[in-house]
């Protein structure tokens, strides 16, 4: 992990990723959302460390690459808890954290860790959300919700980034959308949603203008949500046409890759992050030398 992060660093790349699973179930069942098979990608997919843990491990063998938590289940840890590490996290990094954020999607690991329902997943991130930015950002935090409650505290040091460490929102579905409408400072989705695909660029222009329509909806400037993306899989890995007959993004060549990049820049994307996991470090970091001479620095 450190010799990733740190090759990375060097290599240019502006942030790296760091994934949310405490428990996983049968893994021989399909279920995964974000592949054509339902099967988890990588070798190995049940070893994972403690999301957090993670992070500040890594930053402290970092100087300056971001931290982009992608995403945490935010019901999976108390909300005040959760603030805490979070910013300790934001302040020992020098402020190098975004909190991306999604409601959860796999049932059994969310009964094994959560303390509040399933079922209540979107309602409950939703308030811890407003619980961790009253935390961050009031003197003398209050917040009173059905989930999460508290007053007459103190919470200190607050986080390094003011007002508070970026929340890119993940997920694909309507709930998802209207929640980075409303909370987020920026959309994080992955494209390969089988239940919401955003694989092509007609279907991603669809995704940003349902997003846009929830912005004004819900009050606020469709300006101020910034846009991200996430790749789990490109090039060969990927087939080139979509099910809605459209060229898939990120499939074929490098240079039909550098296009890719080329047009999503052009719809106003800020961020996109590739999965370059493979079954060791070093075929890890030999992909990612690769893509950027290949793809970044001819851009």
């Amino acid at each position: 992990m450190g010799r990733i992060a740190r090759e990375g660093e060097a290599l240019g790349y502006d942030y790296l990723t760091l994934t949310d699973h405490i428990v996983l179930p049968d893994l021989k069942v399909p279920g995964y959302p974000y592949s054509e098979s339902g099967e988890f990608f990588g070798e190995g997919p049940q070893r994972r460390h403690e999301q957090l843990t993670a992070a500040s491990f890594i930053a402290a063998m970092t100087g300056h690459i971001r931290l982009v938590l992608a995403v945490m289940v935010v019901p999976y840890r108390p909300a005040v808890l959760a603030a805490k590490m979070l910013a300790t996290l934001d302040v020992l990094s020098g402020g190098r954290l975004t909190v991306g954020i999604g409601a959860g999607w796999l049932e059994a690991e969310f009964d094994a860790v959560a303390t509040t329902p399933f079922a209540a997943r979107g309602a409950v991130t939703d308030e811890y959300i407003g619980a961790f930015k009253a935390l961050w950002t009031q003197r003398s935090p209050r917040y009173a919700g059905r989930w999460v409650g508290f007053a007459g505290i103190t919470f200190e040091p607050k986080p390094v980034q003011t007002p508070h460490p970026p929340i890119w929102v993940g997920g694909e579905s309507g709930p998802a959308l209207r929640r980075a409408a409303r909370l987020g400072d920026a959309w994080y989705p992955i494209g390969s949603n089988n239940r919401h695909l955003l694989d092509t660029l007609p279907r991603y222009r669809s995704g940003i203008a349902r997003l846009q329509r929830a912005a004004r909806e819900a009050g606020r400037d469709p300006a101020e949500i910034a846009l991200a993306y996430r790749i789990k899989r490109y090039g060969d890995a990927v087939p080139p046409v979509s099910t809605d007959g459209a060229r898939r993004l990120f499939s074929g060549s490098a240079a039909d890759l550098r296009d890719d990049f080329r047009a999503l820049r052009d719809l106003g994307i800020s961020a996109v992050d590739i999965d370059f996991e493979r079954p060791t470090a070093a075929d890890t970091l030999s992909a990612m030398r690769q893509f950027k001479a290949e793809i970044l620095d001819r851009l």
